[in-house]
């Protein structure tokens, strides 16, 4: 039995994105399944997923991350298998082309989380394609507003031996300090996985997530709620902030959860019981593909 759930970030979708959204979604779902319906793993399959996320400058991951107040693309990823609880993390990145096969190749290292120049450095003796910092910024992508759109992108999945991992990529906030790092690459806040418990991932208000160390808050309490409502619960908890997330969750079992309190959540879902692709904008909606 194997599962996946990925999401493109809590954010508001326009009516003119929203094809874009849920293509990219359905393209980086399709690249896990690919890993996992073969037999592969699930670490593999998370990191496949989000370099497809990474590569689609619809959604503020990689190519097409937003620029800091200095004109500059800092970017966040992390990876955590749950067999071993191992962590790789990367935080305000400039100039690797993809961040999360950085974190993977952090993966099974000392160093929980490395950041600024020493992230570029390890990226390059790990042979992880580097290009040039402005090369991740795609031009005339969003307006203004869309372009502070929180939508982080995030990947869960579950292999047939049981393995969980999730990982988690972000371009920052336009406009953030420079060296500014939110919740992404931050376990227990953005991110957490425990094949015994199950995994999460959250996007949206960084800063926020972190102060409420949502991630933590839905593992405690997955050993007693449903995953939809672990989430719920957590977000409760981030409205005493004032702050908007969306968050998604995998069971040991292969039971999903999703929720969100910002105006929409892009979640791609599929699993070896029912491998058609659902897509979805906002929870509630019928699926599609």
């Amino acid at each position: 039995m194997w599962s996946i759930i990925l999401h493109g970030g809590a954010k508001s979708i326009a009516e003119k994105d929203a094809p874009a959204n849920r293509a990219g979604c359905q393209r980086a779902l399709e690249a896990g399944v690919e890993i996992l319906k073969h037999g592969g793993n699930s670490v593999d399959a998370v990191e496949a997923a989000i370099r497809v996320l990474e590569d689609d400058p619809t959604f503020n991951a990689g190519y097409g991350s937003a620029r800091n107040a200095d004109g500059e693309v800092e970017m966040c990823a992390a990876l955590m298998e749950g067999a071993g609880f191992n962590v790789g993390a990367v935080a305000v990145a400039k100039g690797v082309r993809n961040p999360i096969s950085v974190a993977k190749a952090m993966l099974y290292e000392e160093p929980v989380l490395i950041a600024g120049d020493g992230a570029r450095a390890f990226a390059a003796e790990a042979g992880e394609r580097l290009c040039d910092p402005d090369a991740m910024i795609a031009m005339g992508k969003r307006s203004a507003h869309e372009e502070r759109g929180h939508d982080t992108v995030g990947c869960i999945a579950r292999d047939g031996t049981g393995c969980l991992a999730a990982a988690v990529s972000t371009g920052g906030l336009e406009g953030a300090p420079a060296g500014r790092v939110g919740d992404s690459p931050q376990p227990g806040c953005g991110f957490y996985c425990d094949d015994d418990i199950g995994g999460v991932v959250f996007s949206g208000d960084g800063e926020q997530i972190a102060r409420m160390i949502l991630a933590a808050r839905v593992m405690q309490a997955l050993e007693d709620l449903s995953p939809d409502q672990a989430v719920e619960a957590a977000l409760a908890h981030l409205e005493r902030t004032g702050g908007q997330a969306g968050g998604i969750v995998l069971t040991p079992d292969g039971k999903f959860g999703w929720g969100h309190n910002s105006d929409d959540f892009a979640v791609a879902i599929a699993s070896s019981a029912s491998p058609v692709p659902k897509v979805y904008l906002r929870k509630g909606e019928a699926s599609h593909g």
